[in-house]
């Protein structure tokens, strides 16, 4: 079927990712087929129907403009994105970063979508693919196995892949707030952290149970290769004894009101809904077995009786080798009527997944009017983004966050970092703005 006369554009996933691009699509008059698999057919890690689901974290990073995330999300904000405008209304305490009640965003999303007339949804697994229809994938890391072969057939490109982790969750109501106090994360933001501190003894004796724990088992097939920015927290474990207490357990800026002193090591606890009911263990995503977790994770001070409503789970990402196959425009150079979006391109994060899908929206919608679509400059967050899946290494390619390090050099040379961050976000700010209204 060819759907180049005027009818909807097939956007496949209902992500985040393929929720902005099918917003910035609607938004614009043009009518769209979001297939989503959900509830039809599960994955590993989802749990409702809903679109744009949350599965690892409910912070979408810190909100300061001068920090690469940041600078990304006010792009967003200016360029109206659905999942920003969602993610503002449903925020939750978390000092300097965006956190939201998960559930809350999550139904939001859905219902801004469903509630537009030009949007048709249909609650299958989409399988076989057409280069010849107005096509945005936006399938996701756990694009389902039968559409991964449909991509690899279409690209003609063998598929890479990693392992993502998620951390458990645990009801507030089982926590012993007697012995946790509340801090901010890295000395930065409001005290919106509950924090549990550990001394030598009992941070050595976590260090040690993790590294003798049982762990899920992947197939044989399947190498394991961690993304550096989701590591497993027994994989930091291995590699030293310190490694944790120097990384997602340092507790820089804390003091522990209990003992008067700073923990030699802390374990963070998060917000994980508005209600303050959950709380997410940051940084302890994990692939240990979940009969370990209850056990071991309960060695925490304040969390011997936690009541975990979810275990750290352990699934495999896919992305394409998106330097080969992507145009800056997120078209395919070989069928420029399909548009790539979100992780499957090599991004990393929720954000970036999204700020994919707002550009693959935007430009859908201007192949659809037979115009030309936009390629972002190199000095804004979703340039630089673009920029860097479509033009790095292919064969050493790996998935990346935004960061100030793929922004093209400022003019002058500037050593304060942080008024180099601040000049960066104040040129790409000025330079979106050409970009609104598109």
């Amino acid at each position: 079927m060819n759907n180049l006369n005027g009818s909807a554009v097939i956007v496949i996933g209902g992500g985040l990712a393929g929720s902005e691009a099918a917003w910035q699509l609607v938004k614009r008059g043009i009518p769209v087929l979001l297939y989503e698999m959900r509830p039809q057919v599960s994955t590993p890690v989802h749990k409702t129907e809903y679109f744009a689901e949350l599965v690892c974290s409910n912070s979408l990073r810190s909100d300061d403009p001068s920090n690469a995330v940041g600078l990304l999300k006010e792009e967003m904000r200016r360029l109206d994105s659905i999942i920003m405008r969602c993610a503002d209304t449903e925020r939750i305490p978390a000092g300097s970063a965006l956190a939201v009640d998960r559930d809350a965003f999550a139904k939001r999303v859905t219902t801004e979508l469903m509630s537009h007339s030009l949007l048709t949804v249909n609650r299958q697994e989409m399988v076989d693919l057409d280069p010849e229809q107005y096509t945005i994938i936006a399938s996701g890391p756990l694009t389902s196995e039968r559409l991964a072969q449909s991509i690899q057939k279409l690209t003609g490109k063998q598929y890479f892949y990693f392992y993502d982790a998620s951390a458990p969750i645990v009801t507030a109501d089982s926590l012993d707030e007697g012995q946790l106090f509340w801090g901010s994360r890295y000395d930065k933001g409001d005290r919106d952290y509950l924090n549990a501190g550990l001394n030598q003894e009992q941070y050595e004796a976590l260090v040690g149970a993790m590294l003798a724990a049982r762990v899920h088992e992947t197939k044989d097939f399947e190498e394991k290769t961690y993304f550096e920015g989701c590591m497993p927290v027994e994989a930091l474990a291995a590699r030293g004894r310190d490694t944790l207490r120097f990384g997602p357990l340092k507790p820089v800026g804390l003091s522990n009101p209990l003992t008067g002193q700073r923990p030699y090591a802390v374990v963070q606890l998060r917000r994980d809904n508005h209600a303050g009911t959950l709380f997410n263990l940051v940084g302890f995503q994990t692939q240990l077995a979940w009969p370990e977790q209850d056990r071991i994770f309960r060695m925490i001070p304040g969390l011997e009786r936690a009541e975990f409503v979810r275990y750290g789970v352990m699934h495999k990402n896919c992305f394409i080798n998106s330097p080969e196959i992507l145009m800056p425009t997120l078209q395919m150079h070989s069928s420029p009527h399909l548009l790539f979006a979100g992780q499957l391109t090599g991004v990393e994060g929720y954000v970036e997944s999204a700020a994919t899908g707002l550009i693959a929206g935007i430009n859908m919608a201007r192949i659809y009017n037979r115009q030309e679509p936009l390629i972002f400059p190199a000095e804004t967050a979703h340039g630089a983004l673009c920029h860097y899946i479509t033009s790095a290494e292919s064969r050493s390619f790996q998935p990346m966050n935004v960061a100030f390090g793929l922004f093209p050099a400022l003019p002058h040379r500037i050593r304060d970092r942080r008024e180099r961050n601040r000049q960066h976000a104040q040129r790409a700010l000025k330079k979106i703005e050409d970009y609104i209204g598109y």
